[in-house]
């Protein structure tokens, strides 16, 4: 799939749907694979004693350290896609900086998210949360033929049809600069709030 085909298909759908269908997915989901039904791949707290999934945090703490400065992930080619994700009561994904060209390479690399997240602050400002790796189906499996990991965390898989619209995607949040108490690696922040975002 071309990048200007994806970007567009992305910026149209897959944020924009995704926020206003995570807004209706109920509390009772907040930990399941963004409402699907799932259960979660880890147990919340035990994310640092994992080596895979303590490695995978720090190698992407490392690799985004430099994005605390939103206008260094602007300037890098991460753009705003959508207003912020937030959830009806329990937390909120935050502002999804998306880079396209990642996201259409049909490739997972710890050091390279296709998204990085923000909490908007009550000054205007960004504080920087996590990543988020995201790859479409088809195009992982034109290289590959299991699903993909990273740091032993399968992605959730996002089957088509689907709610968004959009051909078949794998997904994985890492909460990598803000403490989740529901999970590294679950969907929503129990303590991330879109109350400060105004555009």
């Amino acid at each position: 799939m071309k990048v200007g085909r994806l970007t567009m298909l992305i910026a149209t759908s897959a944020i924009g749907a995704f926020a206003a269908a995570s807004a209706a997915t109920p509390p009772s989901a907040a930990n399941d694979d963004h409402g699907l039904g799932q259960a979660p791949q880890h147990q919340p707290g035990n994310d640092h004693k994992n080596p895979k999934a303590g490695e995978l945090i720090r190698t992407v703490r490392q690799a985004t350290s430099r994005f605390r400065d939103v206008t260094l992930a602007e300037a890098e080619g991460y753009q705003l896609a959508f207003g912020c994700v937030s959830g009806p009561d329990f937390g909120a994904m935050g502002l999804h900086y998306v880079n396209f060209s990642l996201v259409g390479d049909g490739e997972l690399d710890p050091a390279r998210p296709e998204i990085v997240i923000y909490e908007p602050l009550p000054n205007g400002g960004r504080k920087l949360t996590g990543a988020d790796f995201l790859v479409l189906v088809d195009d992982w499996h034109a290289k590959n033929t299991a699903p993909p990991e990273l740091g032993g965390q399968l992605l959730h898989l996002f089957e088509s049809p689907n709610r968004f619209g959009l051909p078949a995607f794998y997904t994985l949040h890492v909460w990598a600069w803000k403490d989740n108490p529901v999970g590294t690696f679950s969907n929503w922040h129990s303590r991330v709030a879109c109350d400060s975002f105004s555009e």
